[in-house]
Protein backbone atom coordinates (compact mmCIF):
# COMPACT_ATOMS: atom_id res chain seq x y z
CA UNK A 1 0.00 0.00 0.00
CA UNK A 2 2.75 2.47 0.97
CA UNK A 3 4.76 1.55 -2.12
CA UNK A 4 1.78 2.21 -4.36
CA UNK A 5 1.11 5.59 -2.78
CA UNK A 6 4.75 6.64 -3.21
CA UNK A 7 4.94 5.39 -6.80
CA UNK A 8 1.71 7.04 -7.94
CA UNK A 9 1.79 10.21 -5.84
CA UNK A 10 0.40 13.22 -7.70
CA UNK A 11 -0.38 11.36 -10.93
CA UNK A 12 -3.47 10.24 -12.81
CA UNK A 13 -2.71 6.51 -12.91
CA UNK A 14 -5.66 5.52 -15.10
CA UNK A 15 -4.63 8.12 -17.69
CA UNK A 16 -1.01 6.89 -17.54
CA UNK A 17 -2.12 3.31 -18.19
CA UNK A 18 -4.28 4.46 -21.10
CA UNK A 19 -1.32 6.34 -22.56
CA UNK A 20 0.99 3.35 -22.07
CA UNK A 21 -1.47 1.06 -23.87
CA UNK A 22 -1.16 3.23 -26.97
CA UNK A 23 2.60 2.85 -27.25
CA UNK A 24 2.58 0.28 -30.05
CA UNK A 25 0.43 2.56 -32.23
CA UNK A 26 2.79 5.50 -31.61
CA UNK A 27 5.81 3.34 -32.41
CA UNK A 28 4.19 2.01 -35.60
CA UNK A 29 3.34 5.56 -36.67
CA UNK A 30 6.97 6.61 -36.31
CA UNK A 31 8.13 3.52 -38.23
CA UNK A 32 5.70 4.45 -41.02
CA UNK A 33 6.97 8.03 -41.05
CA UNK A 34 3.61 9.53 -40.13
CA UNK A 35 4.69 10.60 -36.64
CA UNK A 36 8.06 11.44 -35.11
CA UNK A 37 9.42 11.64 -31.60
CA UNK A 38 8.55 8.22 -30.22
CA UNK A 39 10.99 7.27 -27.41
CA UNK A 40 10.93 3.58 -26.51
CA UNK A 41 13.25 4.10 -23.55
CA UNK A 42 10.56 6.29 -21.96
CA UNK A 43 7.92 3.63 -22.65
CA UNK A 44 10.00 1.02 -20.81
CA UNK A 45 10.58 3.42 -17.91
CA UNK A 46 6.84 4.08 -17.61
CA UNK A 47 6.10 0.34 -17.75
CA UNK A 48 8.31 -0.35 -14.73
CA UNK A 49 7.31 2.82 -12.89
CA UNK A 50 3.67 1.73 -13.14
CA UNK A 51 3.98 -2.00 -12.56
CA UNK A 52 6.91 -2.38 -10.17
CA UNK A 53 5.00 -2.73 -6.88
CA UNK A 54 2.61 -5.31 -8.35
CA UNK A 55 5.52 -7.21 -9.94
CA UNK A 56 7.37 -7.46 -6.62
CA UNK A 57 4.19 -8.47 -4.82
CA UNK A 58 3.39 -11.17 -7.38
CA UNK A 59 6.85 -12.58 -8.11
CA UNK A 60 9.37 -11.39 -5.53
CA UNK A 61 12.46 -9.19 -5.48
CA UNK A 62 14.16 -11.04 -8.35
CA UNK A 63 12.07 -9.98 -11.32
CA UNK A 64 13.20 -12.68 -13.74
CA UNK A 65 12.41 -16.24 -14.76
CA UNK A 66 14.50 -19.31 -14.01
CA UNK A 67 14.54 -23.00 -14.99
CA UNK A 68 12.14 -24.56 -12.49
CA UNK A 69 12.24 -27.91 -10.72
CA UNK A 70 9.31 -29.73 -9.08
CA UNK A 71 11.69 -30.41 -6.17
CA UNK A 72 12.16 -26.70 -5.46
CA UNK A 73 10.14 -23.60 -4.72
CA UNK A 74 10.19 -20.84 -7.34
CA UNK A 75 12.46 -18.81 -5.06
CA UNK A 76 14.91 -21.70 -4.66
CA UNK A 77 15.00 -22.19 -8.45
CA UNK A 78 15.74 -18.50 -8.92
CA UNK A 79 18.57 -18.66 -6.38
CA UNK A 80 20.03 -21.73 -8.14
CA UNK A 81 19.87 -19.86 -11.45
CA UNK A 82 21.60 -16.80 -9.98
CA UNK A 83 24.34 -19.00 -8.56
CA UNK A 84 24.88 -20.48 -12.02
CA UNK A 85 25.42 -16.94 -13.31
CA UNK A 86 27.88 -16.22 -10.49
CA UNK A 87 29.83 -19.36 -11.38
CA UNK A 88 29.80 -18.66 -15.13
CA UNK A 89 31.07 -15.11 -14.56
CA UNK A 90 33.84 -16.42 -12.27
CA UNK A 91 33.15 -13.60 -9.83
CA UNK A 92 35.84 -13.00 -7.22
CA UNK A 93 36.10 -10.75 -4.19
CA UNK A 94 37.34 -7.26 -5.03
CA UNK A 95 35.84 -7.14 -8.52
CA UNK A 96 33.57 -4.31 -9.66
CA UNK A 97 30.49 -5.47 -11.57
CA UNK A 98 27.83 -3.60 -13.55
CA UNK A 99 24.20 -4.73 -13.23
CA UNK A 100 22.48 -3.57 -16.43
CA UNK A 101 18.81 -2.83 -15.71
CA UNK A 102 19.08 -3.82 -12.04
CA UNK A 103 15.37 -3.69 -11.21
CA UNK A 104 14.88 -3.71 -7.44
CA UNK A 105 18.18 -5.52 -6.96
CA UNK A 106 17.30 -9.15 -6.20
CA UNK A 107 20.19 -10.65 -8.22
CA UNK A 108 22.45 -7.79 -7.07
CA UNK A 109 22.03 -8.75 -3.43
CA UNK A 110 22.80 -12.40 -4.20
CA UNK A 111 25.93 -11.39 -6.13
CA UNK A 112 27.19 -9.09 -3.35
CA UNK A 113 26.51 -11.56 -0.55
CA UNK A 114 27.98 -14.63 -2.20
CA UNK A 115 30.79 -13.22 -4.34
CA UNK A 116 31.88 -10.22 -2.25
CA UNK A 117 32.00 -7.89 -5.27
CA UNK A 118 31.05 -4.24 -5.58
CA UNK A 119 28.09 -3.60 -7.90
CA UNK A 120 26.93 -0.55 -9.85
CA UNK A 121 23.20 -0.81 -10.55
CA UNK A 122 22.09 0.94 -13.75
CA UNK A 123 18.39 1.66 -14.18
CA UNK A 124 16.34 4.41 -15.81
CA UNK A 125 13.38 3.81 -13.44
CA UNK A 126 13.98 5.82 -10.31
CA UNK A 127 10.97 4.09 -8.76
CA UNK A 128 12.86 0.81 -9.00
CA UNK A 129 16.18 2.34 -7.95
CA UNK A 130 14.60 3.82 -4.81
CA UNK A 131 13.16 0.40 -3.97
CA UNK A 132 16.55 -1.24 -4.59
CA UNK A 133 18.26 1.26 -2.28
CA UNK A 134 15.80 0.67 0.56
CA UNK A 135 16.07 -3.12 0.21
CA UNK A 136 19.88 -2.94 0.13
CA UNK A 137 19.90 -0.83 3.30
CA UNK A 138 17.55 -3.31 4.94
CA UNK A 139 19.88 -6.17 3.92
CA UNK A 140 22.97 -4.32 5.22
CA UNK A 141 24.55 -4.27 1.74
CA UNK A 142 24.16 -0.65 0.71
CA UNK A 143 27.88 0.06 1.31
CA UNK A 144 28.73 -2.41 -1.48
CA UNK A 145 26.44 -0.88 -4.11
CA UNK A 146 26.35 2.33 -6.14
CA UNK A 147 23.50 3.44 -8.37
CA UNK A 148 23.25 5.20 -11.71
CA UNK A 149 19.89 6.51 -12.91
CA UNK A 150 20.17 6.39 -16.69
CA UNK A 151 19.32 4.30 -19.71
CA UNK A 152 21.78 1.52 -20.50
CA UNK A 153 21.64 2.81 -24.06
CA UNK A 154 23.69 5.82 -22.91
CA UNK A 155 25.96 5.29 -19.90
CA UNK A 156 28.17 8.26 -20.74
CA UNK A 157 28.66 8.98 -17.03
CA UNK A 158 30.80 5.82 -16.92
CA UNK A 159 34.30 5.82 -18.39
CA UNK A 160 35.50 3.24 -20.92
CA UNK A 161 36.98 -0.02 -19.59
CA UNK A 162 35.58 0.38 -16.06
CA UNK A 163 34.11 -2.97 -14.98
CA UNK A 164 35.60 -6.42 -14.38
CA UNK A 165 32.33 -8.16 -15.13
CA UNK A 166 28.77 -7.38 -16.19
CA UNK A 167 25.35 -8.97 -16.41
CA UNK A 168 21.95 -8.06 -17.86
CA UNK A 169 18.97 -10.16 -16.77
CA UNK A 170 15.85 -9.63 -18.89
CA UNK A 171 16.77 -6.01 -19.51
CA UNK A 172 18.44 -5.68 -22.93
CA UNK A 173 15.36 -7.36 -24.41
CA UNK A 174 13.78 -3.89 -23.99
CA UNK A 175 16.48 -2.13 -26.03
CA UNK A 176 15.18 -0.18 -29.04
CA UNK A 177 18.37 -1.27 -30.87
CA UNK A 178 19.97 -4.39 -29.43
CA UNK A 179 23.35 -3.98 -31.15
CA UNK A 180 23.64 -0.41 -29.79
CA UNK A 181 22.85 -1.62 -26.27
CA UNK A 182 25.52 -4.32 -26.45
CA UNK A 183 28.03 -1.83 -27.88
CA UNK A 184 27.52 0.49 -24.91
CA UNK A 185 27.92 -2.41 -22.46
CA UNK A 186 31.05 -3.50 -24.35
CA UNK A 187 32.48 0.00 -23.95
CA UNK A 188 32.24 0.09 -20.14
CA UNK A 189 33.73 -3.39 -19.63
CA UNK A 190 37.47 -3.95 -19.25
CA UNK A 191 39.31 -5.96 -21.92
CA UNK A 192 38.99 -9.64 -21.00
CA UNK A 193 35.81 -9.06 -18.97
CA UNK A 194 32.99 -11.61 -19.03
CA UNK A 195 29.38 -10.56 -19.68
CA UNK A 196 26.31 -12.72 -18.90
CA UNK A 197 22.91 -11.99 -20.35
CA UNK A 198 19.41 -13.42 -20.18
CA UNK A 199 17.24 -12.51 -23.16
CA UNK A 200 13.62 -12.94 -24.19
CA UNK A 201 13.54 -14.56 -27.64
CA UNK A 202 11.25 -16.21 -30.14
CA UNK A 203 12.18 -19.85 -30.67
CA UNK A 204 12.53 -21.97 -33.79
CA UNK A 205 8.89 -23.01 -33.29
CA UNK A 206 7.69 -19.53 -34.20
CA UNK A 207 6.05 -19.50 -37.64
CA UNK A 208 5.66 -15.97 -39.05
CA UNK A 209 2.92 -17.27 -41.37
CA UNK A 210 0.85 -18.61 -38.47
CA UNK A 211 -1.84 -16.11 -37.44
CA UNK A 212 -1.96 -17.39 -33.86
CA UNK A 213 1.82 -17.14 -33.51
CA UNK A 214 1.84 -13.60 -34.85
CA UNK A 215 -0.97 -12.56 -32.49
CA UNK A 216 0.81 -14.03 -29.47
CA UNK A 217 4.05 -12.31 -30.41
CA UNK A 218 2.28 -8.98 -30.81
CA UNK A 219 0.63 -9.36 -27.40
CA UNK A 220 4.03 -10.13 -25.84
CA UNK A 221 5.59 -7.11 -27.54
CA UNK A 222 2.81 -4.84 -26.31
CA UNK A 223 2.40 -6.20 -22.77
CA UNK A 224 6.11 -6.37 -21.88
CA UNK A 225 7.13 -3.16 -23.67
CA UNK A 226 9.45 -4.90 -26.14
CA UNK A 227 10.32 -3.02 -29.32
CA UNK A 228 10.61 -6.42 -30.99
CA UNK A 229 11.50 -9.98 -30.00
CA UNK A 230 14.71 -11.33 -31.49
CA UNK A 231 15.68 -14.89 -32.33
CA UNK A 232 18.62 -16.38 -30.45
CA UNK A 233 20.68 -16.11 -33.64
CA UNK A 234 19.89 -12.40 -33.90
CA UNK A 235 21.01 -11.89 -30.31
CA UNK A 236 24.31 -13.64 -31.01
CA UNK A 237 24.88 -11.59 -34.15
CA UNK A 238 24.19 -8.36 -32.25
CA UNK A 239 26.68 -9.38 -29.57
CA UNK A 240 29.33 -10.17 -32.17
CA UNK A 241 28.65 -6.90 -34.00
CA UNK A 242 29.41 -5.09 -30.73
CA UNK A 243 32.74 -6.93 -30.52
CA UNK A 244 31.94 -9.67 -28.00
CA UNK A 245 33.14 -13.24 -28.35
CA UNK A 246 30.16 -15.54 -27.65
CA UNK A 247 31.41 -18.27 -25.31
CA UNK A 248 28.06 -20.05 -25.02
CA UNK A 249 24.37 -19.52 -25.65
CA UNK A 250 21.75 -21.85 -24.15
CA UNK A 251 17.96 -21.74 -23.98
CA UNK A 252 17.60 -22.87 -20.37
CA UNK A 253 13.81 -23.08 -20.73
CA UNK A 254 14.16 -26.29 -22.71
CA UNK A 255 13.00 -29.26 -20.66
CA UNK A 256 15.54 -32.00 -20.04
CA UNK A 257 14.06 -35.51 -20.01
CA UNK A 258 10.79 -34.10 -18.70
CA UNK A 259 12.35 -33.41 -15.28
CA UNK A 260 11.71 -29.69 -15.16
CA UNK A 261 8.61 -27.55 -14.65
CA UNK A 262 7.75 -25.16 -17.52
CA UNK A 263 8.99 -21.67 -16.70
CA UNK A 264 5.49 -20.16 -17.04
CA UNK A 265 3.69 -22.76 -14.87
CA UNK A 266 3.61 -20.74 -11.61
CA UNK A 267 1.60 -18.08 -13.45
CA UNK A 268 -1.06 -20.70 -14.20
CA UNK A 269 -1.29 -22.84 -11.08
CA UNK A 270 0.38 -23.70 -7.78
CA UNK A 271 1.21 -27.19 -9.06
CA UNK A 272 4.66 -28.00 -10.48
CA UNK A 273 6.88 -26.58 -7.72
CA UNK A 274 7.06 -26.79 -3.93
CA UNK A 275 5.36 -23.40 -3.56
CA UNK A 276 2.24 -23.71 -1.43
CA UNK A 277 0.50 -20.49 -2.41
CA UNK A 278 2.21 -18.57 -5.22
CA UNK A 279 0.71 -15.09 -5.49
CA UNK A 280 1.15 -15.01 -9.26
CA UNK A 281 -1.20 -17.84 -10.29
CA UNK A 282 -4.16 -17.22 -12.59
CA UNK A 283 -6.78 -17.62 -9.85
CA UNK A 284 -4.93 -15.29 -7.51
CA UNK A 285 -4.62 -12.64 -10.23
CA UNK A 286 -8.36 -12.68 -10.87
CA UNK A 287 -9.08 -12.45 -7.15
CA UNK A 288 -6.55 -9.66 -6.69
CA UNK A 289 -8.13 -7.52 -9.41
CA UNK A 290 -11.40 -7.63 -7.49
CA UNK A 291 -9.62 -6.93 -4.20
CA UNK A 292 -7.80 -3.98 -5.76
CA UNK A 293 -11.09 -2.52 -6.94
CA UNK A 294 -12.47 -2.71 -3.40
CA UNK A 295 -9.26 -1.32 -1.85
CA UNK A 296 -9.33 1.54 -4.36
CA UNK A 297 -12.98 2.33 -3.52
CA UNK A 298 -12.14 2.40 0.19
CA UNK A 299 -9.12 4.64 -0.39
CA UNK A 300 -6.61 2.01 0.72
CA UNK A 301 -5.06 1.81 -2.78
CA UNK A 302 -4.55 4.91 -4.95
CA UNK A 303 -7.07 5.48 -7.73
CA UNK A 304 -6.04 3.64 -10.88
CA UNK A 305 -4.42 0.70 -9.05
CA UNK A 306 -6.97 -1.71 -10.50
CA UNK A 307 -5.87 -0.70 -14.00
CA UNK A 308 -2.30 -1.68 -13.06
CA UNK A 309 -3.53 -5.02 -11.74
CA UNK A 310 -5.27 -5.62 -15.08
CA UNK A 311 -2.13 -4.61 -16.99
CA UNK A 312 0.09 -7.03 -15.06
CA UNK A 313 -2.53 -9.79 -15.51
CA UNK A 314 -2.48 -9.15 -19.26
CA UNK A 315 1.31 -9.45 -19.22
CA UNK A 316 1.13 -12.76 -17.36
CA UNK A 317 -1.42 -14.13 -19.84
CA UNK A 318 0.87 -13.15 -22.72
CA UNK A 319 3.76 -15.01 -21.09
CA UNK A 320 1.59 -18.10 -20.63
CA UNK A 321 0.43 -18.08 -24.26
CA UNK A 322 4.01 -17.77 -25.48
CA UNK A 323 5.17 -20.54 -23.19
CA UNK A 324 2.34 -22.97 -23.95
CA UNK A 325 2.94 -22.78 -27.69
CA UNK A 326 6.70 -22.99 -27.24
CA UNK A 327 7.29 -20.00 -29.54
CA UNK A 328 8.76 -17.80 -26.78
CA UNK A 329 11.47 -18.16 -24.16
CA UNK A 330 12.62 -15.69 -21.49
CA UNK A 331 15.62 -17.90 -20.74
CA UNK A 332 18.10 -17.57 -23.58
CA UNK A 333 21.25 -17.24 -21.48
CA UNK A 334 24.57 -16.29 -23.03
CA UNK A 335 28.11 -15.84 -21.77
CA UNK A 336 30.44 -13.57 -23.73
CA UNK A 337 33.90 -12.11 -23.37
CA UNK A 338 35.35 -8.76 -24.37
CA UNK A 339 38.62 -9.66 -26.13
CA UNK A 340 41.95 -8.60 -24.63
Amino acid sequence: MNGLKIAYSGSDVARRVQHFNGWTERAAAEDAGTRAGYDHTQTVKEYYDLCNEFMVFGWGESLHFAPLSPRESVEDSIIRHQRLMIAKLDLRKGMTVVDIGCGVGGPMRRVVREAGVRVIGVNNSEVQLDKAKSLNVEAGLDHMVDYLACSFMDMSAIADNTFDRGYAIESTCHAPEKADAFAEIYRVLKPGALFWGQEMCVTDKFDPDDNQHRAIKQELVHSIALRDIATTGEVNRALEAAGFQVVEGVDRAVEENGSTTPWYKPMETRHGTLDKSPRSSSLIRKTFIGTSRLAETLGVFPKGSTEIARLTARTANAYIAGGRTGIFTPLYCFLTRKPL
